[in-house]
Formats: C-alpha cells, structure tokens, sequence
C-alpha cells in the first residue's frame, strides 16, 4: 500500500505542478488524478504531453473520481457514460486503475427498494464501460447520520448493505471504496475490516474519530487526523490488518479542514502528512524515500 494525496479531500487548490511539488515536498507517494483534465490535455496537445509532469514526478495515481452524475436523467447519464471509455484510456495511461464513487445515503425520490435497483443497473452500467481498460470502480458509503436526517428515504449507509449492492451489481471490476471512519460511524468495527475479501478493497481512506461522542452525533468536523489524540480509532491496527492482507493500494488521509491550524496549502499537506507518517511507522509500515528532481513549471 502507498500513502496517497487527495488535495479535493484537504479543500486545497493549484496548478497541477505545485500539488506535485506538495506531494513530494511532504512524503506522499501518489497522489489523485484529475482524469476529466489529463483526458483534455491529451485530446489538445497528445498524451506525452499531457503525462510529462506525472511522469517525470514518478508519482503514482492513487485513483480518479467518476467523471459522471450517475444520479442524472437518463439521457444525461447515456450521454455522459459515452465518454467514460476515453477517461479510463487516458487514466490507464498514467498507471491509475481505479475509480471511485461515493453514494449519497438518502433520497428524497426514491424509496430504499427502487434505488437499490437503480443504483444496481446504473453501476452495472458504469463498471461495464470501465471493465474493456483493467478500471476497478470503488464504491463508497456515507455513515454519518445527519447527511440523511431530512431526507424522505433513506439509503444505503453501512458496510453490510453497500457489500449487498456490490454483490447485486455483479460485475468483476466493482469493489469497495472503504473509509474506515464511515466503517467505525455505521457501528463497525475492525472485525468488520478483517471479514472483507482483501481482493475486494480498490482504494483506502482514513481520519480518526473523537472519543466519546455518539454517533448519531457525528459530523463532518468529528472526522480528525490521523494519530490523534482522543480518538476511537485504532489506525496502526487497522493498517495492521490491510498490510496482512497484502493491500496493494492507496490510503488517502481525508480529515475535516477544520483539523488544520493554517489555511496555507503546504502547511495544510505537511500537517497531513505528518499525521499520517505517525500511524504509518506505528502500524511498522516503511516508506521508500526517493530524491525526485522535479522542475516544477506553469501548466495552466
């Protein structure tokens, strides 16, 4: 497994050059793929342009977002899956196998029964337009209860009932998105990580959680940095457990912005990174520390 930044998940922006330079200033590994901008630039100016920084980086691409609203009327969402074979080219060419999605836990159309059902045959969909270039989509669930409290319906929001849809769904290259914060709000536990296929899990995300706080409580500020103190979470356990099972890919610390003491994006990254290389080396997990010259440049 590798630690991966996710400059979206910290609310950090720049160009392509500078969350590079961050990266490796602050011992990330890889780093998430914007596919819809990599994809433009390739169809602008070729894919060796488009890839040269990356490449000359010898950063990884933990993982790229689904580039579509799965949740759009039909002929948007046809439209939009059209395009999603380019975006899995151009992601592969980058070394970036995996996609991610993140289901909303409620709906105010849809009773639970019908959109299971329409999740099942729009993801079938999705991960059948991603299957011809090696994409694994990762799904995803939200656990906190107050994202789904004034909805009409509620939907899926734990480990059990988004296992239920991937098995529903039944295509080779879905998995599981897991975040072990959610894990822990739904009522989970690191017994329920260590049932999981170990194949299964496409990508990782991690944040400690405060003790002593019910969890119909929690919100998006309970999600704090790894290692904290307080929290409920076990991380060097349950890096523990990922590495036993021979997990090969990303983890993503995706804390609150409120957990930062600075609003400057490289101190926001050195503080994540900080965090994260303390569960790291306590779960004995070592990194490889490469000396990249990389000549940052404008690349608009």
């Amino acid at each position: 497994m590798f630690k991966n930044l996710s400059p979206s998940a910290l609310g950090i922006t720049g160009h392509q050059s500078e969350l590079i330079e961050l990266a490796l200033s602050f011992g990330f590994e890889a780093m998430e793929l914007n596919v819809v901008d990599l994809a433009t630039r390739a169809k602008l100016k070729g894919m060796d342009y488009a890839r040269r920084l990356i490449v000359s980086a010898r950063l990884k691409m933990g993982a790229f977002s689904l580039p579509l609203n799965w949740e759009a009327d039909e002929a948007t969402f046809q439209k939009e899956l059209k395009k999603l074979p380019e975006y899995a080219e151009a992601a592969v060419a980058v070394g970036c196998t995996g996609c991610l999605a993140i289901l909303a836990p409620g709906s105010d159309q849809l009773p639970y029964h019908e959109n299971f059902e329409f999740h099942r045959r729009r993801l079938s969909e999705v991960c059948k337009a991603l299957e011809p270039a090696g994409i694994r989509l990762g799904l995803g669930f939200q656990a906190a209860e107050y994202l789904r409290k004034n909805q009409a319906f509620q939907f899926i929001h734990d480990l059990d009932a988004l296992t239920l849809l991937m098995n529903m769904v039944a295509a080779p290259n879905v998995g599981l998105l897991l975040d072990i914060w959610d894990v822990f709000a739904s009522g989970g536990s690191l017994d329920s990580v260590r049932k999981l296929p170990p194949a299964q899990i496409v990508a990782v995300q991690v944040a400690e959680m405060q003790e002593g706080i019910p969890l119909g409580e929690l919100d998006e500020r309970s999600r704090l940095l790894p290692g904290a103190e307080g929290g409920r979470i076990d991380l060097a356990a349950f890096l523990t457990i990922l590495k036993e099972a021979a997990y090969q890919g990303p983890v993503t610390p995706k804390p609150s912005r409120s957990a930062f003491t600075s609003r400057r994006r490289d101190l926001v990254v050195r503080q994540t990174g900080e965090a994260l290389d303390k569960v790291w080396r306590a779960a004995g997990l070592t990194t490889e520390r490469r000396l990249v010259a990389f000549a940052a440049s404008r690349d608009g």
